[in-house]
C-alpha cells in the first residue's frame, strides 16, 4: 500500500489530499467567523439597547446602570463626551470590521469594501487614540497592571491600521490582507477579553482572578486576548500557504476547538454581560 511520503504516490492522490485539506482550513475558518460574527452582534446590540438608548434619551447617568470602570462622571463634561464617542464608534469599527470580512462584499461590490475598509481603519485609529487617554487622562482602569495592558493593544491597533493602511495606498493587496486581518483581531481585543473571561472563570471558578484584573490570570487573559488571536492568524495564514495537507487539517482542528470556545465565551457574555441590558 502507499502511503502519503510513497515517493511512488499517484500525484493524484495527493492533490485531492491538498484540496481536501484547504475545503476543511476553509470550512473551519468559516465557522469560526460566522459564531464569532454572532459574538460581535449581540455586543453591537447591547452598546445600541444600552448607551445608545440612554445617550439619545439625554439620561447620561444611566450609562452607570451597567457596571463599568468610570462612565458618566458629573461636570466631567470632556471625559463623558470621550467616554460617549468611544463607546459608540465601537459599533461602527465592529460592524465595519465584520463587512471586510465577508468576501462576497470585496468581490461584488469592492468600492464599498474600500469605503468601508476606510472608515474602519479611521474609527480604529480614533478610538485607539480615545481609550490611551480615556485610560491615563481620565483615568480610567483597575489597577496599573490592567491599564498598561489595554495600553498596548491599543498601541498595537494604531501600527497595525497604519500598516495595512500603507499597504492598501501601495497597491500591494496580499499584504494589505494579511495586515488588515491583523488590524481586525487586534482592534477586537475587547472583545475577545469579554469572551475569554467568560469561558474561564466558569470553568475554573475565577482561579487567579481578582476584582482589579490583576491577578495571574487575568494578566495571561488579557495579554491572550490580543496576542493568541494574532498567533491563530499567523499559523492560519502558514497553512494556507502550505502545500502541506497535515498543516491544514491541523490548523483547521485548533480553529474548530476555537470555533467551539469562542461560542461559549460569548453565549456566557450574553447571558451574564450583556443580557440584562439588551432589552
Amino acid at each position: 500500500m502507499m502511503t502519503m511520503n510513497d515517493p511512488h504516490a499517484s500525484p493524484l492522490g495527493e492533490g485531492a489530499a491538498r484540496l481536501a485539506a484547504e475545503r476543511m482550513l476553509r470550512r473551519a475558518a468559516m465557522a469560526w467567523f460566522c459564531v464569532a460574527a454572532i459574538g460581535q452582534a449581540a455586543f453591537v446590540w447591547m452598546i445600541l439597547a444600552h448607551y445608545g438608548r440612554k445617550t439619545l434619551a439625554g439620561d447620561l447617568a444611566a450609562w452607570n446602570d451597567k457596571p463599568i470602570i468610570k462612565g458618566y462622571v458629573a461636570g466631567d463634561a470632556m471625559g463623558n463626551l470621550q467616554f460617549a464617542v468611544h463607546v459608540l464608534l465601537a459599533v461602527v469599527v465592529t460592524l465595519g470590521g465584520l463587512m471586510q470580512l465577508v468576501p462576497a462584499i470585496r468581490a461584488r461590490a469592492p468600492a464599498l469594501h474600500r469605503w468601508t475598509g476606510r472608515v474602519f481603519f479611521v474609527t480604529a485609529f480614533v478610538m485607539a487614540l480615545g481609550g490611551l487617554w480615556l485610560t491615563w487622562g481620565r483615568p480610567t482602569y483597575l489597577s496599573l497592571t490592567s491599564a498598561v495592558l489595554v495600553s498596548l493593544n491599543g498601541v498595537l491597533v494604531l501600527a497595525l491600521s497604519v500598516q495595512a493602511w500603507r499597504m492598501a495606498t501601495a497597491r500591494r493587496f496580499d499584504a494589505h490582507r494579511r495586515w488588515a486581518l491583523r488590524a481586525y483581531l487586534a482592534v477586537n481585543g475587547v472583545w475577545f477579553l469579554r469572551v475569554a473571561l467568560m469561558v474561564w472563570a466558569p470553568l475554573t471558578r475565577g482561579w487567579g482572578m481578582d476584582r482589579k484584573l490583576s491577578g495571574p490570570a487575568d494578566i495571561a487573559l488579557q495579554l491572550c486576548a490580543y496576542v493568541l488571536p494574532l498567533l491563530v492568524l499567523e499559523a492560519y495564514l502558514r497553512a494556507q500557504a502550505s502545500a502541506n495537507p497535515n498543516a491544514k487539517r491541523a490548523v483547521a482542528g485548533l480553529l474548530i476547538g476555537l470555533t467551539v470556545l469562542t461560542g461559549l465565551g460569548a453565549l456566557g457574555a450574553v447571558l451574564i454581560l450583556w443580557g440584562p441590558y439588551m432589552l
